[in-house]
């Protein structure tokens, strides 16, 4: 959903940003714009002197300032990575190790698909790498229970993460879907 909103508000910044660059611009060059345009020509300005007040430019710069923060903000909420690109793995004796995240994603992912009853499963990883946390989304057969899924699960390919990565707990997180077969005519 995330992934949504800042795709829609970025084409709305970028629409909003293309239209008042192309109508300063059309102003500019003196192409014609609306009667009711705020300025018209390349020797106009935009605020004329009797509306401008003492107040007016230092509300205006701190607007700007915060659409610029605003905007950078954004930008390094889009950068960060909310995956975690390694794990910290502690070998108990002093020294660490790093284990690629998405080796232990598609480690466990393989192994939560050949669980009797999942027909697809998809692991990622999220968190810190010294503490990462596992989000499991599994594609359930019509005759899996997804109580017993969900232990196997548990006691099988997160265990098994959980172990290999030697972190003390893995918290996971489980999505279940069934999977929806089409029916077949059979003649």
């Amino acid at each position: 959903m995330l992934r949504t909103v800042n795709r829609v508000l970025l084409a709305l910044a970028g629409a909003v940003l293309v239209c008042a660059g192309g109508a300063v611009l059309a102003a500019g060059l003196d192409l014609g714009v609306p009667s009711w345009w705020p300025w018209r020509g390349p020797d106009s300005v935009l605020l004329k002197g009797s509306t401008r007040r003492a107040w007016a430019w230092p509300a205006v710069i701190a607007v700007l300032a915060a659409l610029v923060l605003l905007a950078l903000w954004w930008l390094l909420a889009q950068l960060r990575r909310h995956r975690p690109a390694d794990v910290l793995v502690d070998s108990r004796d002093g020294e660490s190790a790093v284990l690629r995240g998405r080796a232990l994603e598609d480690a466990a992912a393989s192994e939560a698909e050949a669980m009797d009853g999942v027909s697809a499963a998809r692991v990622r990883l999220t968190g810190r790498r010294t503490a990462p946390s596992a989000r499991v989304s599994l594609l359930l057969e019509p005759h899996a229970s997804p109580a017993g899924t969900l232990a196997r699960l548990r006691d099988g390919a997160l265990a098994h993460a959980r172990e290999s990565a030697g972190l003390d707990r893995l918290p996971a997180e489980a999505h279940l879907r069934a999977a929806r077969h089409r029916t077949r005519r059979v003649t």
